[in-house]
Parts: structure tokens; C-alpha cells; sequence
């Protein structure tokens, strides 16, 4: 099993990036989904979520990703996905998900869409 690393850095006052790393699983995406929601909570008005260093991820860490999109939602606030990988990006794709992300390929471009 990979390490799962989570790092969330304050961009200005209402945006966030959180950068990922290893596998996001059904034991390590509760801890994705805490943070998220806790982001959403606390009034952050955009969040970039960096898969860029994540290994693996199954229907766990989709389902915390897309919770936390319908919270943003919710609070007029935005979530965008950094992926690059077609390993993790082609579940998200296969299941009809991606219509429902925003998801592009850098993190410059993500910030951009929250600007």
C-alpha cells in the first residue's frame, strides 16, 4: 500500500489547493472528505484538488469528490480537479462522472476557472 499524503495550502483568503499523493481509498478517503467538507464549511470559496501524485483511487475517493462538489455547490463556492493520469482519470470517465467535474490538466489552469 502506497502512503496517502494530503497538503492544503492557503492560496489568498477564500482559495485553497489540495494537493494529494498515493492511493485514495475506503481507508483513506474519509480523511479527503473531512477536509474538503471542513473547506466548504469554513466559507473557502474555491478549492483545486491536485491529483497529480495520487496512484490509485477507487469508487471510495470518487464518491468523497463528488460530495464534496455538490457541498461547494451548495454554498456558491466551486471545486476543480487537477488530473493528468488517464490511470485515474479513466474511472471517472467510464462512469459518466467527468461530466459532472470540472477537471483540467494543471494546476495554473484550475486556479484560472476559480478566478
Amino acid at each position: 500500500m502506497t502512503d496517502f499524503g494530503l497538503v492544503d495550502e492557503a492560496v489568498d483568503d477564500t482559495t485553497h489547493v489540495v494537493a494529494l499523493r498515493g492511493e485514495i481509498d475506503a481507508a483513506t478517503a474519509p480523511r479527503l472528505g473531512s477536509r474538503l467538507l471542513g473547506l466548504a464549511d469554513e466559507g473557502t470559496r474555491g478549492v483545486v484538488v491536485d491529483l497529480t501524485d495520487v496512484t490509485f483511487m477507487d469508487s471510495t475517493g470518487i464518491g468523497v469528490l463528488l460530495n464534496a462538489v455538490r457541498h461547494f455547490e451548495a454554498r456558491h463556492a466551486e471545486l476543480v480537479l487537477v488530473c493528468t493520469s488517464e490511470l485515474i482519470l479513466r474511472p471517472f470517465q467510464l462512469t459518466g462522472v467527468a461530466d459532472h467535474l470540472n477537471i483540467v490538466e494543471s494546476r495554473e489552469q484550475a486556479l484560472g476557472c476559480l478566478a
